[in-house]
């Protein structure tokens, strides 16, 4: 029995002691900066070779050509093991990478047998990780697909690590997961192993972007110490003091990096504006102005406050026939254009070029009383598809590619439609769509039939059938994102009976578009979504009100519609009378925000006049401005080297009109 007693008493002694000691973590459970730490010390030089770099307002460490590491021993200093839950923050940017290139962010790697233990890595439309799991031949990888970070902006990653599960989250969007055969390793060693931040230790992957934030938190999820936020793009957990301090003043106390903004400032006549000037800026002095390129065309920053004084005639446009829409867009190194869609097939629709400050016919294209035009991009080439609306088995619409070398538009591809009147492109992550309205089937005049979303094949080079969606009499999509979701809004004009039917809006979830929210319209035939300081707004063109009895109705409300940021809906803003309204536009002259109506009809007359309203803050929009037009149909605003205008076209007549604003 006293055995038994001692036996006892030392086993309790030995718990007593091992509790008194405590479980310890391989580290602190806290977020580890694996740039800064890569850093040299305060007093120290930095290498040559490490540059700070502002690009679009935010400062990076470009790495190449160096290799800032650290021993592993540094962070985990109560055991070697990595931790087998955990999450990495990065931020980057990263211009477009060659195919088949990758490039670490960081790796971990054994310094006596050189072997990779662990990577982050990038290459084109791909993030993966690399894991050497111990005793197994052969690496494993976490590849998330159809991830585009190299764009040359600024992007936040954070993957979250958790047995065999891996989380990705881009700028605060929709997580994507990835499930796992296998786990992460419990037990991933890091004894006698180096971190290298932006290498894989040797100069080839080595990173070639800029590098403004790279943590290891163990433990958890980083997304909600990150997310929601102002700015997902540059989401920060924690970045390194020398990035937040202004580097043309530095700490004194702290080591001096060659500094580089990446910005010229290029003065005189319009400079070129392609891909290699992304970002640069322009200083327009004559018009006291200052432009940033995007690629393909300067955009406004700066320029000396203007205000709207009034609104002259500029130019008599004459089309081939009456134009029901007008499409004005851009080609790098080409200049201003405008796409015309005219009832008649011959000579078809014109193509405008703006030349001496005024359009002129470029190009005819054969149509079949074409509806609307829409240009888009895709990879940096140029189309414009044209809604076919005659009504003759088999409808087709066509899908026409600039082409460089002859400089005109040519056939690319033919799409089945049903009285399409209105297209609209839009491109969600790096997939580029075109949606259709399909307005009615000729062979029964059915008007409840569904629209058709169109998604681009990168193999093929055509669009291919990717969601059906149900409308009735379709007349107008009109494609939006708020934060990370993306919303189409159809513009239901009739279901066979009457016009008093609902519109829906329809929100991006799980790869496709689901009904989000129906609004009441009276024969809808436009949505125009815009912005006034970060308030959401959509506006319908209501066109006539066609009762079960009785006689239609021309002069009705069209209503303007506010995102409620409480219950997450559009609510009705403000009602304006107008006279079967089929187009709302939304512009900006300096600081002052403006909408134009087209009034089109009132029962008696086409000769009406189509209204500019200012926004007036409590007030909302009030009419400023009668302009007078004829079987008024769309109105387009642009800008060019003659200052700003508004242009509309006529569904009654040959004659269209470009107005110039006179600004004071």
């Amino acid at each position: 029995m006293p055995a038994c007693h001692l036996l006892l008493l030392t086993w309790v002694l030995l718990a007593a002691r091992v509790r008194s000691q405590g479980w310890r973590p391989c580290t602190d459970l806290l977020p580890l900066d694996l740039l800064a730490r890569a850093l040299p010390n305060p007093g120290q030089a930095p290498p040559p070779q490490v540059q700070m770099v502002q690009s679009r307002g935010s400062r990076g460490l470009r790495l190449a050509g160096t290799t800032a590491s650290f021993p592993a021993s540094q962070f985990f200093t109560n055991c070697d093991d990595f931790p087998a839950e955990f999450s990495l923050v990065v931020t980057i940017k990263l211009p477009r990478l060659r195919k088949k290139r990758k490039e670490y962010i960081f790796s971990v790697v054994d310094e006596g047998s050189d072997s990779l233990v662990l990577g982050l890595c990038v290459s084109e439309n791909h993030l993966q990780l690399l894991v050497t799991p111990p005793g197994v031949s052969g690496r494993r990888r976490m590849s998330f697909k159809d991830v585009v970070l190299d764009d040359n902006r600024w992007h936040t990653v954070v993957l979250a690590v958790t047995g065999r599960y891996a989380t990705l989250t881009v700028d605060c969007g929709l997580p994507l997961e990835l499930k796992q055969v296998q786990s992460f390793p419990s037990t991933l060693s890091t004894r006698g192993s180096q971190f290298f931040v932006g290498s894989r230790r040797r100069m080839r992957g080595c990173f070639s972007g800029l590098l403004r934030q790279l943590v290891l938190l163990p433990g958890s999820d980083a997304t909600p110490r990150l997310c929601p936020t102002s700015d997902p793009s540059l989401a920060e957990l924690s970045v390194p003091q020398v990035l937040k301090s202004t580097p043309l003043q530095p700490d004194s106390h702290g080591p001096e990096y060659p500094y580089e903004a990446e910005v010229r400032v290029t003065l005189g006549s319009r400079p070129p504006c392609l891909g290699p000037e992304q970002g640069q800026l322009w200083l327009d002095a004559q018009n006291q102005r200052l432009l940033m390129c995007d690629g393909a065309a300067w955009r406004m920053l700066l320029q000396k406050t203007e205000r709207l004084d009034y609104v002259e005639d500029y130019q008599d446009l004459y089309t081939s026939s009456e134009t029901f829409d007008l499409e004005v867009f851009s080609i790098p190194s080409e200049g201003l254009f405008m796409a015309a869609a005219n009832r008649d097939s011959r000579p078809g629709s014109g193509i405008y070029q703006w030349r001496d400050g005024s359009f002129h016919l470029y190009q005819n294209i054969s149509t079949k009383e074409a509806r609307a035009w829409k240009h888009f991009t895709i990879s940096d080439q140029n189309f414009l598809v044209v809604a076919n609306s005659r009504e003759a088995e088999p409808e087709l619409s066509v899908i026409y590619r600039w082409s460089p070398r002859r400089r005109r538009f040519l056939r690319h591809q033919t799409l089945e439609t049903h009285s399409a009147v209105d297209w609209e492109a839009f491109h969600i992550y790096n997939h580029s769509f075109l949606v259709v309205a399909n307005h009615r089937r000729a062979r029964d005049s059915n008007h409840n039939i569904d629209s058709v979303i169109y998604r681009w094949n990168q193999v093929t080079k055509l669009f291919e059938v990717n969601q059906t969606l149900p409308t009735s009499g379709a007349y107008d999509w009109e494609f939006f994102s708020m934060g990370t979701y993306h919303f189409l809004a159809v513009a239901n004009t009739f279901d066979g009976r009457t016009t008093s039917i609902s519109s829906t809006i329809y929100v991006w979830l799980d790869g496709h578009f689901q009904p989000y929210q129906s609004i009441p319209t009276v024969g809808a035939t436009d949505w125009e979504t815009f912005q006034i300081h970060g308030r959401f707004f959509l506006a319908v063109a209501n066109s006539q009100k066609v009762p079960d009895r009785g006689p239609s109705l021309y002069s009705i409300n069209s209503t303007i519609y506010e995102l409620n940021t409480l219950t997450q809906t559009f609510i009705p803003f403000q009602d304006v009378l107008t006279h079967s309204a089929v187009d709302w536009e939304f512009f900006t002259i300096g600081d002052e925000k403006f909408l134009v109506v087209a009034n089109s009809h009132d029962g008696s007359s086409y000769s009406l006049n189509s209204v500019v309203y200012r926004w007036q803050g409590y007030e909302g929009f009030v009419p400023v401005h009668s302009l007078p037009t004829f079987g008024c149909r769309d109105w387009e605003h642009f800008s060019a080297d003659r200052g700003s205008f508004l242009v509309y076209s006529s569904a009654t007549s040959r004659l269209s009109k470009v107005f110039k604003l006179r600004t004071y």
